[in-house]
């Protein structure tokens, strides 16, 4: 992953006037540098809670106003299962305690949840396997320190969840944000190009960290993405359909995936057909010319809604079947419903009059290789009456996570310097690269300051989790269990 720096390119940076402005390499880590003396490194350990913090339950709660109400318990459910699983449910509580925390000033294009679960592996175009974020659903451009942080703590508190001790931890997180730290400093003398191709292809970074993992280990891993290979479209088909009349139907399975004409009993079956193909319409010119001709050459067949993830649980999310050459040649598409970045309130909002847009355009900017069907549609009207905002991609391409409760000490430093080395290409795809190099400088002053931010971040999520699970135990809210 270490390439030898080339001579150092111009970028481009917009004026206030819509003029795109020129800054040399000289005037870039200037500014880096600049930013140094305004917030030293050192100030980034910092983590005391605001003394008019909000009520994290609250947060949750007022969160869940937008969601489908019957499936809200789960998703209390779910997050109530470990500060882990909790922590990864929180990211409107956690956007809330950064955002009076400083910041450099330097701005990249943010994932906006970037826990250590959000990366894994995935099929490129090209059918390698390579390793990346996979979850944009709160991307937005903000302060570059608000990722990181959010990984690094993520760290900590698996850690924590795997009965690592402090010093493990420590060494863990420190591995993480030192990976993040050179990383952006070997990307930034590269051209613009050449760090717009990077990637992690995951056979070469198995091949380069085999020696940290134990035997044991390695085999587990290597099965784990033999598994991952055999995740698509036809496993999912011999797993979610059966055969109804001749054609293949989603299988019903209340709560988890309940079939449109369950879901929607009152509307009629052509007003439903008519609606997805309204949809898909509208979805298919938000896709490149070649992909739009390949996915008109598949018939849709059938739509089920779907609870997916931890955070995400609430949010409309369907999954549509459709077949191409004949019964053996399904694809399933996943359509997920984008609602206002949690960062919005923090920030800035979206430059996109489309959530799904704003999802789609920042996997775009900071992945290397996205899913081939990945667009987005606005859907005006829909049986529950009103306009919502979707982005579509596959629901299983090769798609693999790393198994965080099985890993060793020396396997999760592994795991966190590739999440700090994908992170750090993502960013540096978007943000001045050379001045976020300046900033982070060569010492590892940085790494110390996050590796404190980490567990105190850690503490505060423990904390927030027995808030949850007191408001349950109390009736303050309810949740559904074990699903």
């Amino acid at each position: 992953m270490t390439v030898e720096a080339p001579r150092p390119r111009r970028r481009r940076k917009p004026a206030s006037n819509g003029v795109v402005e020129h800054l040399s390499t000289a005037e870039r880590a200037a500014l880096g540098k600049a930013a140094r003396s305004k917030v030293p490194r050192s100030s980034h350990a910092e983590f005391q809670p605001a003394t008019d913090r909000p009520d994290p339950v609250g947060l949750l709660m007022k969160q869940a106003e937008s969601r489908v109400q019957d499936l809200v318990p789960i998703r209390y459910g779910r997050m109530a299962a470990s500060p882990f699983a909790f922590y990864r449910g929180a990211a409107l509580i956690m956007a809330s305690d950064l955002a009076p925390l400083p910041v450099s000033g330097l701005r990249v294009q943010l994932c906006g949840d970037a826990h250590l679960s959000n990366f894994g592996v995935f099929a490129s175009a090209e059918r390698n396997l390579v390793f990346d974020l996979n979850d944009f659903d709160e991307s937005l451009p903000g302060p570059w320190e608000w990722d990181l942080k959010r990984l690094a703590a993520s760290m900590a508190i698996a850690g924590r969840e795997n009965n690592f001790s402090g010093r493990q931890r420590e060494t863990i997180v420190r591995a993480t944000v030192r990976r993040y730290r050179e990383t952006i400093r070997e990307l930034a003398p590269m051209p613009n190009l050449a760090v717009w191709y990077a990637k992690l292809d995951i056979d070469a970074a198995l091949a380069r960290y085999q020696e940290q993992f134990k035997a044991k280990a390695l085999r587990r891993t290597e099965r784990a993405l033999a598994k991952a290979r055999t995740k698509d479209s036809m496993t999912a088909f011999a797993k979610l359909t059966h055969e109804v009349d001749g054609e293949p139907r989603i299988i019903s399975d209340p709560p988890l995936i309940v079939p449109v004409e369950e879901v929607f009993p009152g509307v009629d079956g052509e007003q439903v057909v008519e609606v997805v193909a309204d949809f898909l319409r509208g979805y298919r010119r938000s896709l490149q010319t070649d992909r739009r001709h390949l996915l008109e050459q598949f018939r849709f067949v059938h739509l089920a809604r779907k609870v997916v993830g931890v955070g995400s649980v609430g949010t409309r999310a369907w999954i549509a079947l459709f077949l191409g050459l004949d019964g053996r040649d399904p694809l399933f598409l996943q359509v997920k419903e984008a609602q206002a970045s949690v960062l919005e309130e923090f920030t800035e909002k979206s430059g996109y009059a489309s959530h799904g847009e704003r999802v789609v355009a920042g996997q775009h900017v900071m992945q290397a290789s996205s899913d081939i069907f990945l667009g987005w549609r606005r859907l005006e009207q829909t049986p529950e009456g009103d306009g919502r905002d979707f982005y579509v991609r596959q629901l299983k391409d090769w798609k693999g996570s790393a198994e965080i409760e099985s890993m060793q000490p020396d396997g999760m430093i592994a795991y966190g310097e590739l999440c700090g080395w994908t992170l750090a290409r993502a960013h540096a795809r978007s943000g001045d690269r050379v001045a976020l190099a300046a900033y982070l400088g060569k010492s590892e002053v940085f790494d110390r300051a996050m590796t404190q931010f980490a567990e105190s971040y850690a503490d505060q999520n423990e904390a927030d989790y027995r808030a949850l699970a007191d408001a349950i135990k109390t009736g303050r809210i309810q949740a559904q269990m074990g699903l």
